[in-house]
């Protein structure tokens, strides 16, 4: 399979104590949303997030209805749901029992179960070998965004538009609150023991505006992911990497 990939550079902010930046404002794809009393907020863009949970996979009741992103379900294809990353976002989704992997677009929303961070077509779950278990422990890396498709001799395959993840600066978020007060507080906290503390402003689209926390800064993805772990340790399940 022939795929497309441009290559993209960031930029990083410098260091300071706390600082309340202006982050990017709506974007397609990322409108805030609520499902049973909670909203949630996807993020507008998905470079160097890895996260740490429980996957489940979802088949008949939902086959042949349409997708968050538009698209038919097909329960016997390859894809997933995810509650926050980009719609149109590829990951590779690991399977942390046995080792199996695979790669799929994020082409819905979900899972919508307390504890779970993805849902798998049946197609999928079949390939990492977890249908009887229903639900297992997995890890999933964000790897691209489908920018498009193109023919080729193996027909239609997508466009896509990835970065190098594995080295360039990352931090970890740790929180979001729609009160100022509420994420300085917890700020403050942290510069206790890291260096490196910023609060960002994001504004959701319809005049909501919520302030992520974030904490630490690695020069690679290795270690960003021990940072993750150590947050965890102290209490802060729910922290996720992303690229600066």
């Amino acid at each position: 399979m022939t795929i497309l990939v441009a290559l993209l550079n960031g930029c990083a902010p410098e260091p300071r104590p706390v600082r309340a930046l202006p982050e990017e404002k709506w974007v397609p794809g990322a409108r805030p949303y609520e499902v049973n009393g909670i909203r949630y907020y996807p993020l507008p863009d998905a470079q160097g997030f890895v996260e740490y949970g429980k996957a489940s996979w979802y088949g008949n009741e939902f086959h042949g209805r349409p997708t968050a992103s538009g698209t038919v379900y097909d329960m016997h294809g390859k894809s997933a749901a995810h509650k926050t990353l980009p719609l149109d976002t590829w990951v590779k989704v690991l399977n942390l029992s046995n080792n199996k992997s695979i790669i799929v677009p994020i082409n819905d929303r979900g899972p919508f179960v307390k504890g779970r961070v993805i849902d798998l077509s049946y197609g999928a779950a079949k390939e990492l070998d977890m249908i009887g278990w229903g639900v297992t422990e997995v890890r999933v890396e964000a790897l691209a965004k489908e920018v498009g498709r193109m023919e080729t001799g193996a027909g239609h395959v997508p466009v896509l538009e990835c970065r190098e993840f594995g080295k360039g600066e990352f931090t970890v978020q740790v929180g979001a609150f729609e009160s100022p007060s509420n994420a300085l507080k917890l700020a403050d906290q942290f510069r206790k023991d890291f260096d490196f503390v910023h609060v960002t402003v994001y504004e959701d689209g319809t005049g909501r505006v919520f302030h992520r926390v974030l904490v630490s800064k690695s020069g690679s993805l290795a270690e960003a992911q021990n940072m993750v772990k150590r947050l965890e340790v102290m209490g802060f399940p729910g922290a996720f990497m992303i690229r600066m």
